[in-house]
Protein backbone atom coordinates (compact mmCIF):
# COMPACT_ATOMS: atom_id res chain seq x y z
CA UNK A 1 0.00 0.00 0.00
CA UNK A 2 1.57 3.30 -0.93
CA UNK A 3 1.56 6.61 1.24
CA UNK A 4 -1.02 8.09 -1.24
CA UNK A 5 -3.22 5.35 -0.69
CA UNK A 6 -3.18 5.39 3.11
CA UNK A 7 -4.13 9.20 3.01
CA UNK A 8 -6.64 8.60 0.51
CA UNK A 9 -8.50 5.52 2.92
CA UNK A 10 -7.58 8.04 6.02
CA UNK A 11 -9.35 11.41 4.21
CA UNK A 12 -12.83 8.56 3.43
CA UNK A 13 -12.66 7.28 6.76
CA UNK A 14 -12.29 11.02 8.65
CA UNK A 15 -15.41 12.28 6.06
CA UNK A 16 -17.06 9.99 7.23
CA UNK A 17 -16.72 10.15 10.80
CA UNK A 18 -17.48 14.24 10.36
CA UNK A 19 -20.80 13.43 7.93
CA UNK A 20 -21.77 11.00 10.99
CA UNK A 21 -22.22 13.53 13.61
CA UNK A 22 -22.90 16.81 11.16
CA UNK A 23 -26.11 14.26 10.31
CA UNK A 24 -26.92 13.80 13.90
CA UNK A 25 -25.92 17.23 15.19
CA UNK A 26 -28.12 18.64 12.40
CA UNK A 27 -30.95 15.97 11.10
CA UNK A 28 -31.59 14.20 14.48
CA UNK A 29 -29.17 11.37 13.12
CA UNK A 30 -31.54 10.06 10.80
CA UNK A 31 -28.77 8.52 8.76
CA UNK A 32 -26.63 8.05 11.41
CA UNK A 33 -27.33 4.10 11.10
CA UNK A 34 -26.34 3.49 7.05
CA UNK A 35 -22.39 4.64 8.43
CA UNK A 36 -22.51 1.26 10.28
CA UNK A 37 -22.35 -2.17 9.02
CA UNK A 38 -25.76 -4.16 9.06
CA UNK A 39 -24.73 -6.20 12.41
CA UNK A 40 -22.28 -2.68 13.92
CA UNK A 41 -22.72 -1.98 17.36
CA UNK A 42 -22.06 1.65 19.02
CA UNK A 43 -21.12 1.47 22.62
CA UNK A 44 -21.62 4.41 24.48
CA UNK A 45 -21.45 5.48 28.01
CA UNK A 46 -24.52 3.91 28.95
CA UNK A 47 -24.61 0.33 26.81
CA UNK A 48 -24.13 -1.09 23.59
CA UNK A 49 -26.63 -1.02 20.21
CA UNK A 50 -25.83 -3.71 18.10
CA UNK A 51 -27.13 -3.80 14.41
CA UNK A 52 -28.61 -1.13 11.89
CA UNK A 53 -31.80 -1.32 12.97
CA UNK A 54 -31.13 -0.84 16.74
CA UNK A 55 -29.14 2.12 15.74
CA UNK A 56 -31.87 3.77 14.05
CA UNK A 57 -34.36 3.49 16.54
CA UNK A 58 -32.17 5.22 19.55
CA UNK A 59 -31.48 8.27 17.14
CA UNK A 60 -35.79 8.18 15.46
CA UNK A 61 -36.17 8.15 19.83
CA UNK A 62 -33.97 11.02 20.51
CA UNK A 63 -36.25 13.07 18.11
CA UNK A 64 -39.34 11.72 19.43
CA UNK A 65 -38.36 13.23 22.99
CA UNK A 66 -38.42 17.03 21.51
CA UNK A 67 -36.21 20.23 21.25
CA UNK A 68 -32.32 19.26 21.50
CA UNK A 69 -29.52 21.52 20.73
CA UNK A 70 -26.17 18.88 20.45
CA UNK A 71 -22.73 19.56 19.13
CA UNK A 72 -20.28 16.69 18.64
CA UNK A 73 -16.81 18.01 18.27
CA UNK A 74 -14.10 15.67 17.16
CA UNK A 75 -10.38 15.91 17.25
CA UNK A 76 -7.51 14.31 17.39
CA UNK A 77 -8.44 11.86 14.71
CA UNK A 78 -5.52 9.06 14.12
CA UNK A 79 -6.65 6.50 11.63
CA UNK A 80 -4.71 2.91 11.56
CA UNK A 81 -4.70 1.72 7.73
CA UNK A 82 -4.81 -2.50 7.70
CA UNK A 83 -5.45 -3.21 4.61
CA UNK A 84 -7.71 -1.80 1.88
CA UNK A 85 -10.92 -3.17 3.16
CA UNK A 86 -9.71 -2.64 7.12
CA UNK A 87 -8.74 0.17 9.32
CA UNK A 88 -9.35 1.70 13.30
CA UNK A 89 -9.85 5.10 14.37
CA UNK A 90 -9.37 6.57 17.50
CA UNK A 91 -10.29 10.22 18.50
CA UNK A 92 -11.47 12.28 21.07
CA UNK A 93 -15.33 13.37 21.00
CA UNK A 94 -16.12 16.55 22.90
CA UNK A 95 -20.39 16.92 23.33
CA UNK A 96 -22.59 19.51 24.41
CA UNK A 97 -25.97 19.36 24.53
CA UNK A 98 -28.99 20.01 25.74
CA UNK A 99 -32.70 20.07 25.80
CA UNK A 100 -34.88 23.00 24.52
CA UNK A 101 -34.44 25.53 21.57
CA UNK A 102 -31.71 27.97 21.12
CA UNK A 103 -29.75 30.17 22.76
CA UNK A 104 -29.06 27.80 25.51
CA UNK A 105 -27.08 27.86 28.54
CA UNK A 106 -23.51 26.49 27.70
CA UNK A 107 -21.13 25.30 30.51
CA UNK A 108 -19.03 22.63 30.70
CA UNK A 109 -19.02 19.76 27.93
CA UNK A 110 -21.63 17.04 28.75
CA UNK A 111 -19.05 14.29 27.94
CA UNK A 112 -15.30 14.47 26.51
CA UNK A 113 -14.91 10.47 25.77
CA UNK A 114 -11.77 8.82 23.76
CA UNK A 115 -13.36 6.51 21.24
CA UNK A 116 -12.34 3.62 18.90
CA UNK A 117 -13.55 2.67 15.74
CA UNK A 118 -13.05 -0.43 13.98
CA UNK A 119 -13.98 0.29 10.14
CA UNK A 120 -14.52 -1.74 7.05
CA UNK A 121 -15.24 -0.65 3.52
CA UNK A 122 -17.95 -2.74 2.35
CA UNK A 123 -19.24 -3.78 -1.62
CA UNK A 124 -20.47 -0.70 -2.13
CA UNK A 125 -17.18 1.08 -1.62
CA UNK A 126 -17.96 2.74 1.89
CA UNK A 127 -16.26 2.71 4.79
CA UNK A 128 -18.63 1.76 7.62
CA UNK A 129 -18.29 0.70 11.71
CA UNK A 130 -18.46 -2.79 12.53
CA UNK A 131 -17.73 -1.10 15.90
CA UNK A 132 -17.58 2.53 17.47
CA UNK A 133 -17.02 2.25 21.66
CA UNK A 134 -16.73 5.26 23.13
CA UNK A 135 -15.14 5.57 26.42
CA UNK A 136 -16.01 8.49 29.01
CA UNK A 137 -12.97 10.37 30.52
CA UNK A 138 -15.13 13.64 32.52
CA UNK A 139 -18.96 13.81 32.75
CA UNK A 140 -20.79 16.42 33.70
CA UNK A 141 -24.25 16.68 35.72
CA UNK A 142 -26.16 17.68 32.18
CA UNK A 143 -27.38 14.24 30.62
CA UNK A 144 -26.58 12.64 27.43
CA UNK A 145 -28.86 10.76 25.86
CA UNK A 146 -26.24 7.63 25.63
Amino acid sequence: MTPQDIFRISHEIQSALIEYWHDVDTNWGARAHEFYTEDGSYTTSARTRQGRAVIAEFYSSRRDRGARISRHLVSNVRVQVQDDTHATCSWVLVLYAADGEPVLTAEVPNLIADCHDVLVREADGQWRCASRRLVPLFKSSTPTTA
